[in-house]
Order: C-alpha cells, then structure tokens, then sequence
C-alpha cells in the first residue's frame, strides 16, 4: 500500500493526481504544513508515503524514478519525493523539525524541498535521482509552468525509458545484438503484466530444452541446441531490462538472474556432453574443466571485487592507465571482448554447437576463457601491488567467507593464529601451496587413489589453515578462494578420471557443481548484502579442505566403480543441503532489493 500527499497550492488542470493513481498511490491532500504533518504520521508504519507538491510539473517517468525504486529508502527530485518503511522514521523527525509561525513561510512553501533536505542531512540513505534529460520542477508562476510544459514536451520520456531500461555496461555483442530489439520485448511484457522473475524462469527453462536437444546428439538436435540457447540469452538480458523498465528490482530476482545464469550454462555443457557420448565421443572431462575454470574466474572476479568493494586510499598507475584507455572508445569495447563475457561466450557457444562438435565447442570454450582468466587475473594482481589501499573488516570478512573454510581449517587456523604479519604475502603463498601439493600429487603419481594421497590431503588442510589463520587484508589476499577453489574442484577432476571407469566423470560433474552451488549462493549472499551462508551449514558440508579430505579417503578405501557410487551420493546429499538452505534463505529474506548492473560475467 502506498500513499501520496499533495501539499501547497493546488493547480487547476492538472494531470498530477491521475499519474500518482497510475503509478498505484492513494492521494490524499493538505492544505498547510500542519495539515500534511498530520497526515504523514497519520499513515501507517509500514506503509510507502509520498510527499509531491501540486506544482511538480515533469514527465511521468521522473515520478516513476523518484516514487516506485524499491532499492533506495528514500528518494526525491524537485517536487517529490517518497519514504519507505526503512525511512519513515527520519521523515517523520524531519516533519516535526518544521517550525510554525511568523517568518516561516520560506520553509513551507515548497515543503518537499524543505523535507528533502532534511533527509539528506539526517542520512536516511536519500537518493537523489539523475534525471539526465527528463524533466522535474516546482513552477510557481504561470509563466514557469508554460516553460516547463514545453521543456516536458520536448523529450519523449517513453523514448527514455526504453533507452535506461538496457544495462549501462555491457558487453559488446549484447549491446549491438540483443538490447536493440530486447528492450522492445521487456516493454512488451510489462505492458502484460509479466515480472522479470517469471522472464528469468522462461529463460532458463529455454535453456534446459537447449541442453536436452544438444543431448540427443543429432544433429538436428545440435542445431536446435545452438538457437535455442540464443533465445535463452535473449529472454536473460529482456528479464533485466524489464525490472529496469518497470522498476520490479528485488533481491530474489538478482539472485535467480545470477544463480540460472550458472545453471543455464553448466547444465548446457552436461548436455554436450551427453550428446558427445551418443556419438562415441566421451568429453565429460572437457565439459568438468570448462565448468571449474569457469567457476575459478569468476570466484577471482567475486574476490577482487569484494576486497576492494570499500579500500580507501585506493590509487594504482594501473587503474589510471585503464581510466586513459576508457576515453578511447575502441579499447573499452576490445577489452570488454577479450574477457569473454556471457554473451560473447554464449554466441560462441550456440554458433560452434550448430555447425562443429561438442568437442570443438569444448576446446573453444577453454582456450577462450583461459586467456581471458589471464588477461584479468594479471592485471587485477598488476592493480593490487601498485595501489595503496587499506583493506576494511567487512572485505578480510568477506574474503573469510569465500575462502569456505571448514572446522579442520578452523581448528588449524586457531593453532596458528599470531604467527604471520597481517597484509603480507603469506596467506596467498600457503593457499597457493595448499592447491599445489595437492594438485602435484594426484597429477603425477601412479596411483593417487592411496591412503599417502590422503595423507597428502592432510597436509594440504594444514596449509590452508595456515592461510586463513589472520585476517585477510593483505594485498594480493583476494587469491586465497581461488587457490582454494581450483585446488578442490581440479582434485574432484583428476581422481575422477583417473579412476578411469563409466560414470566416474559424470559423477564429479555433479559434484562439482554441487558444490560450486554453494560458493555462488555465497557470492550472491554477500553482494547483496545478507552477508554468508549460516556456520553450520559450511561445516555440514564439510568446508573445502574437509570435503577434499572425505573424496581422498574414498578413493583410497573404495573400487573405482565403489568410488564412482560414493561421488554420486556425495554430489546428491550436498545438493539437497545447500539447495534446501539456499531456497528457504532466499524466498524468506528481507533484504534491500538490489539489481546487477556491473560488468557481465
């Protein structure tokens, strides 16, 4: 529920209260600042309020912008502005702060300035929008008011908001393929009352039919495949563009948009896969690697992005040579390219599946996006040593939680703690040799299923425990979860195939993916601000070093046809685990609605 209060002079003629009732509010209208201080704390609690003067004169879509986000609690342009339930208690002191009597009238004359800036000094956390070319203001004559019309009549605000409705860094195939006609489609569903969560559901049940038809391994159905996952991408940049269309912003929605992005594309692998092996061609570890480098990637983007959501003093002769190179504008759409971002990578997919093999497809997919994990490891690292920053609590917590410790590394960890100077390289060097000893081992011994791989394991844990035994705030810190990641999923791949029997592959596909569930919903969690998964249920899945221990200890003690049942279980009750918690976490939360606009991942 939602109401909106005119306060001041009413203007006859005016369109305002009918967009108000359009944008959904119920207009309620005081004559003075009394009588609208009445009425403010007369709504309740919980309900959204507005306070526009009746002499706004502006495109509806400014209102839009000013009165309907769901991500701000508070927010304003000249004439308007509203309160959600997080701000309603600073409104309601900014309108008892307003004085009455003689000499006042300047306060009360344009009270939705007078409230506006109250706010903002009360740090109510008030979003000022950017209006760029639409137009809102107060006109206090009737010669105002013709010039503001006139100014409303010369911008097309649907044109607007068909342009804002596209993402503002994206990449390039998305910008000059997609968004061009997408953004048509988005208005199309708004218009039929669709949500962008039930556009993202479309999207990845497209995707899934995609993967099915690659799994007949036909190829007609490798054909199919290749379109539709096409025009699951397409349906995935139209659910964006609508809840920026339609201002339908939630948490859950970035969640689902994210989390079916991954789901999407690594159940498109498993159906390559399957359709490879219809021909006789078996790259189910092809379609594992793609799906752990994947992973890694974006677990060192997540990193880096978190250790350095709030640094301060942060100045790098890196980041000004990129500011340099953005002011040219070829170089901004090359190196956007060269990361290969989702859409580039999902054209290269659909395109490759229609007219080569799952194999190419595979190889094509490595290849690309190693060298992309290059190009942006080296240079994140390039920018780490040459700024000076300090690293927050909120980013070492952070980075604690991506690392997805375990009660062993814990227990290590408590052991060590005091040894080792905090900002150094050390954590970065034991999860570099945690990852390496391990990986080594399994790599080039004759029989990596042996109880010496498990004892190996052991002392991987002790060095990841070492890792995280201080807080991490060092420079290079943000390596740690990766080093950990690779270490872990690269082991699940290699005992896996080393195994060397049906189902073995598949089994750790699962597995992996599994637990890479977890670390996105970690991901997820954080950026949106609901902070980690809950400590119990990362030591119910063991940590990372806790679950690398459990799988060495299994293929030690079991056949490799024994070894393969134990993984598919493993893969099963880890599922059923985070997925369990990760579905109540998300339908339930109230946390502030959020939306993706960063770079495509």
């Amino acid at each position: 529920m939602s109401t909106a209060i005119l306060t001041g002079p009413p203007v006859a003629g005016s369109p305002l209260e009918a967009d108000l009732r359009t944008l959904g509010f119920d207009v309620r209208t005081a004559n003075d600042a009394t009588a609208a201080a009445e009425l403010i704390n007369a709504v309740p609690a919980h309900e959204r309020i507005a306070v526009v003067d009746p002499r706004f004169v502006g495109h509806l879509h400014a209102l839009r912008l000013a009165l309907t986000d769901p991500r701000f609690p508070a927010a304003a342009v000249p004439g308007a502005l509203t309160a959600q339930p997080a701000a309603r208690a600073a409104l309601a002191r900014a309108v008892g702060r307003i004085p009455v009597g003689a000499g006042t009238a300047h306060l009360t004359d344009v009270l939705t300035d007078t409230l506006t800036e109250s706010l903002d000094r009360d740090e109510a956390g008030l979003h000022r929008v950017e209006l760029g070319s639409l137009v809102a203001t107060v006109a206090l004559t009737p010669a105002q008011r013709e010039d503001a019309r006139e100014a409303v009549a010369a911008v097309d605000d649907e044109a607007v908001r068909l342009r804002t409705a596209v993402k503002s860094r994206d990449g390039f195939f998305t910008t000059y393929g997609i968004s061009p006609y997408s953004r048509y489609l988005a208005r199309w569903c708004a218009r039929r009352g669709l949500t962008p969560n039930q556009v993202t559901t479309a999207s990845l049940l497209t995707a899934l039919i995609a993967a099915g038809c690659a799994a007949t391994g036909t190829c007609g159905g490798f054909v199919a495949a290749g379109f539709l996952l096409l025009l699951s991408f397409v349906l995935d940049c139209t659910d964006g563009q609508l809840a920026r269309y339609s201002l339908q912003y939630s948490t859950m929605g970035a969640w689902l948009d994210a989390t079916f992005d991954r789901a999407k594309e690594y159940a498109y692998y498993a159906g390559l896969a399957l359709g490879a092996a219809r021909g006789g061609d078996d790259v189910w570890a092809l379609a594992l690697g793609a799906m752990v480098l994947m992973t890694c990637r974006h677990v060192v983007d997540f990193s880096f992005n978190e250790a350095n959501h709030d640094a301060t003093a942060n100045t790098s002769p890196t980041a000004a040579l990129s500011g340099k190179l953005d002011s040219v504008g070829w170089t901004v759409w090359v190196r956007r390219m060269i990361v290969l971002p989702i859409g580039e990578r999902w054209f290269m997919i659909a395109v490759l599946t229609a007219l080569t093999t799952p194999r190419i497809v595979f190889y094509a997919l490595l290849i690309g996006c190693a060298l992309a994990a290059c190009y942006t490891t080296a240079g994140r690292v390039l920018r780490s040593l040459t700024r000076r920053a300090r690293r927050t609590d909120r980013a070492a917590q952070a980075l604690a939680d991506l690392a997805d410790s375990g009660p062993l590394a814990e227990l290590i960890a408590r052991g060590a703690r005091g040894r080792g100077r905090t900002g150094s390289f050390l954590a970065p060097v034991m999860a570099f040799l945690s990852a390496a000893v391990l990986l080594v081992w399994v790599l080039f011994e004759d029989d990596p299923t042996s109880w010496l791989t498990v004892g190996v394991a052991v002392c991987s844990a002790l060095l990841a425990g070492a890792a995280v035994s201080r807080p991490l705030k060092g420079a290079l810190d943000w390596l740690v979860p990766p080093f950990f990641r690779a270490g872990e999923y690269v082991t699940v791949l290699v005992l896996a195939a080393r195994a060397d029997v049906p189902g073995a592959l598949p089994a750790a596909f699962g597995l992996v993916a599994a637990v890479a569930y977890h670390h996105y919903d970690t991901v997820y969690r954080i950026c949106g601000g609901t902070g980690a998964p809950p400590r119990w249920l990362v030591r119910a899945t063991g940590g990372h070093e806790g679950r690398i221990l459990v799988i060495t200890v299994l293929a030690a003690a079991l056949s490799p046809s024994g070894f393969t049942i134990a993984l598919t279980a493993l893969a099963v009750v880890l599922a059923l685990l985070v997925l369990v918690e990760s579905i109540r976490f998300w339908v339930s939360s109230q946390a502030p609605a959020v939306h993706d606009e960063g770079e495509p991942a």
